[in-house]
């Protein structure tokens, strides 16, 4: 017998049943597949629009932070709208004016470089000639720099670039009217944009809503405030120094030096102080050393005697918490998130003191000593007996229970019916 006549095994009636595909198993598939396709495309959706969430964020912060002033003018009878623009016009003649004055003031540094380069260049020149014994000469030192390929390689990388540069400028003027347009309707329609919110919630959620609100509300316009506050007084006294020294352009560095300061969080000291010192150093380097030592005076007192006082019923949270908040800002969303982290996090730490419970502790139970751990343990046992009074008060703990008549009356005591006495010598104390 060969092996094709081996016999076959008998087929069974269900054997063709079982070999087929569960009929849940396509659902599955075409569901999985489904679900897959709308994370993508919700990813690509977000990627798509995080310009866009991130200008609607820094917009909703503004208009909280322009709020108060645009309530106090509705309450006396102006129309809301008309509030929120003139609010806003303040700010902008405010920023054009400081612009103006920047840009000025850099303009007139650079014109005097400009015509001053020859001369530097010269004493540089003379300089290196009688330390190092060269014969370099001005016309020389300018035509290899003229010639030089990396100059070249400059300018045309530069005249490639022309055109993203002006595509980044148009899109930075986009989205800064992107972020003008949010905010203005955010501050004017705000009472219409929270009852549309509270609509669609339950009456004991909407008290909750419209009270992190208020406290959002009162956090950011404080912050804006009280850094605005700050700033004035920085500028004023940073001018007043510039201007006795005779340094050019005082007005507008002591507003650079002031706004700068106050509103980029971290590093906008050092970038206030740079730009003083550095045209300083063009009048005189002693008045440089003098106004780096003023900005770093001036930096403490506003740290531990101004910035106290003022922020302390605004934005009243500790140093290392701005701190955290700034740099886990910047890491998440760049210089967005350094802006608006400590007004965020200012909200948040009071949105949780409004709702999280607290409880007193009894003093400092880190006390060393056999009677500073009686002393606490006593407290505990005070704190214990207020909460539970219904339990039995413990067994007194002071030192006359350690005593040697307080052992004797508890031998006396286990004496008694149902307890065992136990002798103790005289002068012993318990441990």
């Amino acid at each position: 017998m060969t092996s094709n006549d081996a016999p076959r095994p008998e087929a069974r009636p269900g054997d063709r049943a079982d070999a087929r595909m569960p009929r849940w198993l396509p659902r599955a598939m075409v569901l999985a597949l489904t679900l897959v396709g709308c994370y993508q495309l919700a990813t690509w959706g977000f990627h798509q629009l995080i310009s866009l969430l991130l200008n609607v964020l820094i917009a909703f912060f503004l208009a909280l932070a322009v709020e108060p002033a645009v309530d106090w003018m509705a309450a006396r009878g102006m129309r809301r709208g008309l509030a929120t623009g003139l609010v806003f016009f303040g700010i902008l003649v405010a920023a054009a004016g400081f612009f103006a004055l920047l840009g000025s003031m850099l303009a007139g540094q650079i014109a005097t470089m400009v015509e001053e380069f020859p001369q530097y260049l010269d004493s540089v020149i003379s300089w290196i000639n009688s330390t190092l014994h060269t014969h370099l000469s001005r016309v020389e030192v300018q035509n290899n720099l003229l010639r030089s390929d990396w100059l070249q390689k400059y300018v045309q990388d530069s005249a490639n670039n022309v055109l993203a540069v002006s595509a980044t400028v148009l899109g930075s003027l986009f989205n800064l009217l992107t972020v003008a347009l949010f905010s203005f309707y955010f501050a004017a329609d705000g009472p219409r944009l929270r009852r549309a919110l509270c609509s669609v919630l339950p009456p004991h959620r909407q008290a909750e809503v419209l009270r992190a609100w208020e406290i959002a509300v009162a956090k950011t316009g404080g912050y804006l405030y009280s850094r605005g506050l700050m700033a004035l007084i920085s500028g004023i006294a940073h001018y007043v120094l510039l201007e006795l020294m005779g340094v050019p352009y005082a007005p507008a560095l002591g507003m650079w030096v002031g706004l700068v300061s106050q509103f980029i969080p971290t590093i906008g000291t050092y970038l206030a102080g740079a730009l003083p010192i550095l045209i300083a150093f063009t009048v005189d380097p002693w008045h440089a050393l003098w106004v780096f030592a003023f900005v770093v005076i001036y930096q403490q007192f506003e740290n531990y005697l101004l910035q106290p006082r003022i922020t302390a019923k605004t934005v009243d949270i500790h140093p290392a918490v701005a701190f955290g908040s700034v740099v886990a800002g910047t890491a998440l969303m760049g210089a967005v998130g350094a802006l608006i982290a400590i007004p965020a996090t200012a909200t948040l730490q009071a949105f949780l003191g409004a709702y999280v419970k607290r409880y007193e502790v009894p003093g400092d139970l880190r006390v060393r000593g056999r009677s500073g751990r009686r002393r606490a343990t006593a407290l505990l046992d005070r704190v214990r007996g207020a909460a539970h009074p219904d339990r039995p008060s413990p067994a007194p703990q002071g030192r006359a229970a350690d005593t040697v008549e307080g052992r004797r009356a508890r031998a006396g005591d286990a004496g008694s019916p149902g307890g065992t006495a136990t002798p103790a010598r005289d002068g012993e104390e318990l441990g």
